[in-house]
Formats: C-alpha cells, sequence, structure tokens
C-alpha cells in the first residue's frame, strides 16, 4: 500500500534531515541530488524543515552569492541542547552539547567515599545544573547518563549491585525528578563500545566484543550489529570469568578471583611493582594507565620495532627489558579473558578500552593478539581503543542526542 502524503512527507524530512546532519550544510541542489526527490518536492520540505525550526539559512555556497539557489541550509543547532554523565565509583563528569552534539562546556568532581548519599546525589545534580547553566543551556532536552553496574534490559533502571555506591541509583531517579528531560542511563563500558563504534577503534565493525580496562574490568558485546545485554543485562560481566592464576573463585557478591583479580586495576599496580616500574598518576585516571603508558614509553624509546627491548636483553637498557617484561606479563593475562571471549563468542575483533587500553596502545594489543593467536584457532584483532577514559562520556552523548533527534526530526504526519 502506498504511503499517504503525511507519511511521505514525515519520510522525505527525516531524510534530509538526516544528510544535513551527516554532510554539514548543503543547497536545495544538493539535497535533490543526494535523497533522489524531485525539485518541487525539495523545496517543500526545506520551507517546512524552515517553519517548524529545524532548518536555517546559515550561508551561502561558491565565492559569489548566486540568489536562492546558493543558500546554504544547515540544521539550528541550539534548538534543542543535550547532556551526557559518566558516573564513576569516587567521581561524576559532564558535558553539556547542542544537538550536531558539539561540545559547550564540560565540568568534573570528585565525590569521596565518606559522602552520604544524598550529599553526593545533590552535588552531582547540581553539577550538571549548574554547566547547564553557564552556557544558556536550559532546559535540557536528554540526558545520557553511563554508570557502573547493570541496567534492567526491561525497565531501563540501574539494579543495585554490590560494592558501587548507593548515590549511583538514587542519582538516575533525582535527575527525572528535578530535570525536565529525558534521562537515560546505560552501563558505562556499552556505551564505550557504542562510542568506539561510531568514532573509533571499532569503527565499520558489525561484530566486536570491547573489553574495557579502567579501575575494573568490563565487556560489551556487539553482536551483527546489536548490542548484546543478556537476560538480566548483565553480558560482559567479565570481571567474574574465573580464570587460572588466582587463588580462589568469584562469588556472587564479588568478583575477586575472578579475571578481575588479574586485570583490574589494583592487579596491574601490582604487577608492575613486582618488575620496578613505576610512574606518576594522572588526575581522574586509573593509576594502573599512568603505569602502563610508561611502561610503553620505555619499550619505543628506541627507534624501530621496541629496540629498547633489544638493547635491555644484553644489560645495556635495563628499563627497557624491564618494561617490556611487564607488558608480556600484563598481555599473558589479558589473553586468557580475550582466549575465552573468542571461544564462546567469535567476535573477529576485539578493543582494549577504557584508559588502560588506550595507554598501551597497539604496543600492547599486538602482544595480545599474538598471544590470542597461539592460544585460539579463531582469528580475532585485537586493537586498542582510541577514546580512552573518555569513551563512555562520548557515547552518553551519542545516546542523549539519538533520542533528542528521534523525536525533533520526526515531523508529525
Amino acid at each position: 500500500m502506498a504511503a499517504s502524503p503525511s507519511t511521505a512527507r514525515a519520510i522525505n524530512d527525516r531524510l534530509a534531515l538526516g544528510f544535513l546532519q551527516s554532510e554539514g550544510p548543503l543547497t536545495a541542489g544538493q539535497l535533490k541530488s543526494l535523497t533522489g526527490l524531485s525539485r518541487p518536492t525539495v523545496a517543500d520540505l526545506v520551507e517546512r524543515l524552515q517553519g517548524s525550526g529545524l532548518v536555517r539559512v546559515v550561508g551561502a555556497a561558491g565565492d559569489r552569492r548566486r540568489g536562492p539557489n546558493a543558500r546554504l541550509y544547515g540544521i539550528v543547532a541550539d534548538r534543542a541542547h543535550l547532556a551526557a554523565l559518566d558516573v564513576r565509583t569516587h567521581s561524576v563528569s559532564v558535558v553539556v552539547a547542542d544537538l550536531l552534539g558539539a561540545t559547550l562546556a564540560e565540568a568534573a568532581l570528585p565525590i569521596g567515599s565518606d559522602t552520604a548519599t544524598e550529599a553526593a546525589v545533590e552535588q552531582a545534580v547540581a553539577l550538571l545544573e549548574r554547566t547547564a547553566r553557564t552556557v544558556g543551556a536550559v532546559p535540557l532536552h536528554s540526558v545520557g547518563v553511563g554508570a557502573p553496574g547493570l541496567v534492567d534490559p526491561v525497565t531501563g533502571e540501574l539494579r543495585a549491585t554490590a560494592g558501587l555506591p548507593a548515590w549511583h541509583r538514587r542519582l538516575v531517579a533525582a535527575l527525572q525528578e528535578r530535570l525536565p528531560a529525558a534521562v537515560l542511563v546505560e552501563n558505562e563500558t556499552n556505551l564505550a563500545a557504542l562510542a568506539e563504534q561510531r568514532l573509533g577503534a571499532a569503527r565499520g565493525q558489525d561484530t566486536f566484543v570491547l573489553l574495557w580496562l579502567g579501575h575494573g574490568v568490563g565487556a560489551a558485546v556487539v553482536l551483527d550489529g546489536r548490542l548484546r545485554r543478556g537476560a538480566s543485562g548483565g553480558a560482559g560481566e567479565i570481571g567474574f570469568l574465573p580464570v587460572p592464576g588466582t587463588s580462589r573463585l568469584p562469588s556472587a557478591v564479588s568478583c575477586d578471583g575472578g579475571l578481575h583479580t588479574l586485570v583490574g586495576s589494583v592487579a596491574v599496580g601490582e604487577l608492575a611493582e613486582e618488575y620496578g616500574l613505576s610512574a606518576t598518576p594522572v588526575a581522574q585516571e586509573p593509576p594502573s594507565a599512568a603505569l602502563v603508558r610508561a611502561a610503553v614509553s620505555k619499550v619505543t624509546a628506541v627507534p624501530g620495532a621496541e629496540a629498547a627491548e633489544v638493547l635491555g636483553e644484553d644489560g645495556r637498557d635495563g628499563q627497557g627489558a624491564q618494561a617490556g617484561a611487564f607488558l608480556d606479563a600484563l598481555a599473558d593475562r589479558l589473553a586468557i579473558g580475550t582466549a575465552a571471549v573468542s571461544a564462546v563468542l567469535d567476535p573477529g575483533r576485539i578493543v582494549l578500552a577504557g584508559e588502560l587500553g588506550h595507554a598501551g596502545g597497539e604496543v600492547l594489543a599486538r602482544r595480545v593478539e599474538d598471544r590470542l593467536a597461539a592460544m585460539s584457532p579463531l582469528r580475532t584483532e585485537v586493537r586498542a581503543g582510541t577514546l580512552g577514559g573518555a569513551a563512555v562520556l562520548r557515547g552518553a552523548l551519542l545516546t542523549a542526542r539519538e533520542a533528542a533527534q528521534d523525536e525533533l526530526f520526526a515531523p508529525e504526519t
């Protein structure tokens, strides 16, 4: 059955808005070429979108103004304002952006472990409100929230999780109560996977696994273009994966004894200490990331393929040798987890993300890939995440932007 005229108009409008978003400002002629619509249809939709406040003239094409045909149309970026929050165990970070995702303001706030629940919630909400107000981004249309823990796949609510502060769960409810905005919560690792898929090391990949390496360890599973959350929202809780090399098994309330015990931030710090490595931590980053970054720097200090390691073997650069040995040992541990992922899911690509994965770069990723190739018959690429700790905020902002655009870019039929 043919679409009604109103439905056809809505489809055409959404098509044109999509090109204006992805390609930037366009002339009516360029919209005609990209959409395949007739000139009168494009003229009608441009007039309609201008009337709705979604599109406006932003300039002219070419060196000389050539009348109406030279007008460049662009999306009205301040038609709606968005925000994203990255909620960590001891901090919260905020970014405020326009409808196209351009950052307007950023802020971060440490929240001590001894802070009472309601006080922590108030501090986090006030940070968001203050940051949005300073750039006139009120009211907010959509807010994306990335948090550790499980998100119920049915209700979309953050579930109470052992080991995480109570203010995390209360924060989402407080945001929904205080803000006239849609509040969307998602597991932090899932958001990092979305960001790396759109903007980073998994770009163009329909099937991959992202291994988040920060203070803790987690995974996000994307199969055939879809993020897989599991029956209870717990797909990717790889920190609980039982592995050799630990003194006990994990339990229902603690991942101690699981993969977390081998590659969590504390474990990586202890491993670095065994090899005599030290580094000055960077604010808002797990100490393990600085240690891995320092080790990579040592093994790549001499031009050539990790030549510092070669020098270290004959005693001329002991620091390079120790750093290389540390990275080898860390790669051995990571290979245990990635081999299990590869055997069960055959993802084709594993992204080592988070602050530690970003710090290790291709030096660490290559080591893990080599070990994985020796352990599994399934070919699996290992790549370093390119967004580091910013991936969660980027993913949360993408989620908020898509929610806003889904509503605003769907004219009434």
